[in-house]
């Protein structure tokens, strides 16, 4: 009897063993890569942005400087992942030269109708200055050409809650260039390449300006709006454009109040405001807008902005 007890003995520890033994059938581990994929699969929402028209008021370079200046920033400001550009409340504040002749006061006094359409930052400027040189040899059938070029651009920043300025920068853009030419050059073409030169300086002082402007525009809380209640469902101005996704929960808040010192009469600033409850997006319509249904809270409005949560 103990002699079986002993054989049973051996075969359990003899089969663990071996279980133990046995290779484990295991999950391969994600990889860091796949991770990081999955978690950019949500693309963070958007902030508006109005671009104004830039001018040209040096007495060189022409109207043409100004549309450099603007185009240069829409195509940086494009390339980025964190801002949309508003080209339809473009026509709130009209032109950068408008908004300076109105000392910028325009901008403060239309930054609510700004706010009710969703923009957060409104950009701005002008060039200030473009200077241009040139020096040839004296003689000889080619000549050496030396060209020094400079603009200097002043681009500012508005930021549409806070309803203050945050950014301005005065940018230095310049160039040198050294090239041969035939010294019977005709003159059209000497204009055109320095008009060449004159638009490359305005890029270049642009581009620095780029990087405090995504900086500054990244730090703001992205703010919508409910454009629209019918029944049930609620239509906010940001949608799938936006980087709205579906099934995000969105915090619903009162307008809130300016802020304005008694004595010299200057706005402060601008109180949060109140939360009402919350909203879950369960679709999209139009260019950029999202369906919502309320989640949790009530008596959500028109106009009522939204956040997320």
């Amino acid at each position: 009897m103990l002699k079986v007890s002993r054989l049973f003995s051996l075969s359990i520890i003899t089969m663990f063993v071996m279980q133990s033994c046995a290779p484990l059938t295991r999950r391969a581990p994600v990889s860091a890569a796949t991770q990081y994929k999955k978690v950019t699969e949500f693309q963070p929402i958007k902030k508006k942005i109005v671009l104004l028209k830039f001018f040209n008021e040096a007495p060189i370079g022409g109207e043409d400087l100004g549309i450099q200046a603007t185009e240069e920033i829409r195509r940086e400001i494009s390339k980025t992942r964190e801002f949309v550009l508003d080209t339809e409340a473009e026509t709130l504040f009209g032109s950068s030269k408008e908004v300076y002749a109105g000392g910028g006061v325009k901008l403060a006094q239309l930054a609510r109708k700004a706010k009710l359409a969703g923009v957060n930052l409104v950009i701005f400027g002008r060039i200030t200055e473009a200077r241009l040189r040139q020096k040839s040899d004296e003689i000889g059938f080619v000549r050496k050409v030396k060209a020094l070029a400079e603009t200097v651009v002043e681009i500012k920043v508005f930021d549409v809650h806070a309803n203050k300025e945050v950014i301005s920068q005065t940018l230095d853009g310049n160039v040198t260039d050294d090239n041969y030419r035939f010294y019977q050059q005709e003159s059209e073409e000497n204009i055109a390449y320095r008009q060449d030169l004159l638009r490359y300086t305005t890029r270049v002082a642009v581009r620095k300006g780029i990087p405090d402007i995504i900086k500054v525009g990244s730090k703001l809380d992205w703010i919508g709006r409910v454009a629209k209640i019918i029944g049930s469902r609620i239509y906010i101005n940001a949608g799938k454009q936006s980087g709205i996704n579906l099934g995000d929960i969105l915090k619903v808040i009162t307008e809130g109040s300016e802020i304005y010192d008694p004595e010299s009469g200057a706005m402060i600033g601008v109180s949060e405001g109140e939360a009402k409850g919350t909203l879950e997006v369960i679709d999209y319509f139009g260019a950029d807008g999202a369906v919502c249904v309320l989640h949790s809270g009530g008596s959500v409005t028109e106009g009522d902005f939204v956040e997320l949560y």
